[in-house]
């Protein structure tokens, strides 16, 4: 017997939300002694830890600034705004498995917004 489970709801987040979410759970189960923080847990929270480099209003801006741009969906916003690309090369790895390649022009105006925030 096969058991599937069901996507019941699926939600973009930044890594600065993350680092904020992963906070709070971890400041919860401190309080427990006994409860310990899994593997997993502890390793999440050391990489968010590492790569959140801006604040959870920042990126939440950024992502909202990013979206307003003709080239950029949610999902794509999302991940730049994690990645925090800081030249063609990079931003064009963010691209690289979309149908369409952007121009240069249009390469410069998103990173000229990232750049606002980083």
């Amino acid at each position: 017997m096969t058991i599937f489970k069901e996507i019941v709801d699926e939600e973009f987040l930044t890594v600065s939300e993350t680092k904020e979410l992963l906070a709070d759970i971890e400041a919860e189960r401190a309080l427990d002694e006994n409860r310990e923080l899994p593997y997993e847990l502890a390793r999440a929270v050391e990489h968010v830890n590492r790569f959140a480099h801006l604040e959870p209003e920042e990126a939440q801006q950024l992502v909202d600034d990013l979206q307003d741009l003709e080239k950029v969906d949610e999902a794509t916003a999302y991940k730049i705004a994690n990645l925090l690309p800081r030249n063609r090369d990079e931003l064009r790895s963010v691209y690289a498995q979309q149908r369409y390649s952007l121009s240069g022009d249009e390469l410069d105006e998103i990173l000229n917004v990232v750049a606002q925030y980083a």
